[in-house]
């Protein structure tokens, strides 16, 4: 593992989606996300990082110290007695061992196996007890610049389950999109809590190139075009910062070309960065 993290970093990600779902609501029968006061779409910070694990999790094949803990079927009280036998441990139900010292080697174990415990954190308090974690990557949910729009698709099924339903009429079923949206969301690196995680150097670089290629190998006919359009990043002198997070977000404006008409491309906004407005001991840099 390289070097721990010396900065702060705070940043913005602008991503869009056209004719497509990109973050579904279970309680709404899986329509697009949205905010029912202003029409704004809305991403969950969770989905944003199931990405992140997905490209990860390809990437390095799924091995330590790039394992990813939160994925399908995955086991987690099995995932836990791995740190205790690694150091011959035996565990209690629900609870960690008495001793910190111990306590500790196995929390730090499972911090330095699994990418996604030690940048997003974890709670593993489960029955096979492995603490808990904070983790130095926090996403907030992305919101649309301007309203969306959710359409509703009548889809058809032409092929049939079973024999005895061959005489049935075809299958019928619901399909949600949003025509064109793009969303923004922010995002923050805590350096603190990076060493507490061991989340490393090498592992930011990996956040980025996860952020910047995450819809890359996450197509799906329900999710249609989404993309990753710009990764605006703002490193700090310090550790703990040389400007609030907010100020640095005001820096970057987002414009239509035309409000006659509604957005349906990337391509139909202005983004500026004011760059004479970066406080001092802060660097700006644009990922893409």
């Amino acid at each position: 593992m390289s070097e721990a993290l010396k900065n702060r970093y705070d940043f913005v990600l602008l991503f869009d989606v056209k004719d497509g779902n990109p973050n579904g609501d279970p309680d709404a029968g899986n329509l697009p996300r949205v905010d029912p006061e202003t029409g704004n779409g809305l991403v969950t910070d969770v989905c944003i990082k199931r990405k992140v694990r997905n490209y990860i999790g390809v990437l390095k094949n799924d091995e330590p110290p790039y394992e990813i803990y939160i994925k399908e079927k995955a086991v987690l009280n099995r995932q836990h007695e791995r740190a205790y036998k690694a150091y011959e441990l035996k565990s209690q139900p629900k609870k960690l061992p008495k001793d910190k010292e111990e306590a500790a080697r196995i929390t730090a174990w499972m911090c330095g196996n699994f990418f996604d415990i030690r940048t997003f954190g974890a709670v593993m308090t489960t029955e096979v007890n492995a603490g808990q974690v904070r983790g130095p990557i926090q996403l907030t949910f992305s919101r649309s610049v301007d309203q969306i729009v959710p359409l509703e698709h009548c889809i058809t099924r032409m092929a049939v389950t079973n024999e005895r339903d061959l005489e049935k009429e075809r299958t019928m079923g619901r399909k949600f999109t949003v025509p064109y949206g793009l969303y923004l969301c922010h995002g923050f690196v805590s350096a603190p809590l990076a060493e507490q995680t061991g989340f490393s150097e090498e592992d930011l670089s990996l956040l980025w190139e996860a952020l910047t290629n995450m819809f890359e190998n996450d197509r799906s006919a329900a999710r249609g075009e989404m993309t990753t359009r710009k990764l605006i990043v703002f490193k700090h002198d310090s550790k703990l910062g040389n400007a609030p997070a907010h100020k640095l977000f005001d820096l970057v404006t987002i414009e239509r070309k035309d409000e006659s008409k509604p957005p349906r491309a990337f391509s139909d906004y202005i983004v500026t960065i004011s760059r004479e407005g970066v406080p001092q001991g802060v660097e700006l840099i644009e990922m893409i």
